[in-house]
């Protein structure tokens, strides 16, 4: 029994299909568009543009906290004028050669968030100022920071979109080449996205342990330097005396042992860097048989000192070494720095 209706029938269903989805997400991609423009206008008409008339905030600071917000509504503006009258490849081939406002823009937003977080704590005029222009109707009771992260969010909407335009455009029409550059230009910037946050999560992993360490002998924050994870590990001393319960940091070039300040410490639940042991020329080895019960001993012999690390969790003494694995792997060398 023959289904098939005939190859010409099936292309031009195909056709169809790809149609109504492009129809239905160019739609979408107007319509968040419009919305989009407007909520930067917002941004740069009551926040901008009157801050500078009025010197609310010297004009270095303001441009820390709004960064390229001015430029990215003009380009945007540009492009909406595009997709509205149904240009999609053409205005995007014309948008994305002013992406580097976007990462300007992108780039800048952890310091943003922060200096907007300082001048509400000490610029009462500045203060009352957000207050007020929120409280407008237009607003639509949406706060300053939310309209500051939007520039953020299109980005990764935008990936979207026009992976979605790309796959429903028939390759040999003219708008296909034209979407496919405009997704790896997006596709770039969403990346970089993805890095800066990484990067700045990394950065508050760093501070946190620093913070938990008491004096200011051991230095956590370093350039390049990466959090992988931390625990608590018995080690086991030499001369067989009784293991005892220390506190391990991980990076990605450093071991960091740590002892628990004394509960009668007024800085209890605080540590005191106790060793720190380069990954650089460490070997490690999963040494078995040594416990009646589960788990086992990890050994890691370092150029000056050697450990024993004993954990009765088997899964948590194997997680160790999967992560102790992958880090003495790929520790950097040490006239290297990551940015």
């Amino acid at each position: 029994m023959n289904f098939s209706l005939g190859p010409r029938c099936s292309i031009q269903e195909q056709r169809e299909r790809w149609e109504r989805k492009r129809s239905r997400t160019a739609r979408e991609l107007v319509q968040t568009e419009q919305h989009y423009c407007q909520q930067l206008k917002l941004v740069t008409t009551y926040f901008v543009e009157i801050l500078k008339a009025k010197g609310t905030l010297r004009p270095n600071i303001s441009e820390n906290i709004f960064s390229s917000i001015k430029a990215i509504h003009s380009v945007n503006e540009s492009l909406l004028v595009h997709l509205e009258n149904g240009y999609f490849g053409q205005g995007f081939d014309q948008f994305c050669p002013h992406l580097q406002h976007y990462h300007i823009y992108v780039d800048n937003i952890y310091n943003a968030t922060k200096m907007l977080g300082i001048q509400l704590k000490k610029n009462k005029a500045f203060r009352r100022f957000k207050k007020l222009q929120e409280a407008r109707p237009e607003f639509n009771n949406q706060t300053l920071e939310k309209l500051l992260q939007l520039p953020i969010l299109r980005i990764d909407q935008y990936k979207h979109f026009l992976q979605d335009l790309a796959a429903n455009t028939c390759p040999d029409n003219p708008e296909f080449q034209q979407l496919s550059r405009a997704v790896t230009a997006v596709c770039e910037v969403s990346q970089r996205i993805e890095n800066n946050t990484l990067h700045h999560e990394n950065h508050l992993q760093l501070r946190r342990v620093q913070k938990l360490l008491k004096g200011r002998k051991t230095k956590v924050l370093a350039a390049g330097r990466w959090y992988i994870r931390e625990g608590w590990l018995n080690v086991v001393p030499p001369k067989g005396a009784e293991a005892k319960p220390k506190m391990f940091f991980l990076f990605s070039d450093v071991l960091l042992q740590a002892n628990r300040c004394s509960p009668l410490h007024p800085t209890s639940g605080y540590f005191t860097g106790q060793h720190m042991y380069p990954l650089q020329d460490c070997t490690l080895e999963k040494v078995f048989g040594h416990t009646r019960s589960k788990g086992g001993l990890l050994s890691l012999t370092f150029p000056k000192a050697k450990l024993l690390l004993m954990s009765s969790n088997q899964e948590d003494l194997n997680d160790w070494y999967q992560s102790l694995s992958s880090a003495i792997r790929f520790v950097p060398a040490p006239h290297t720095h990551a940015h």
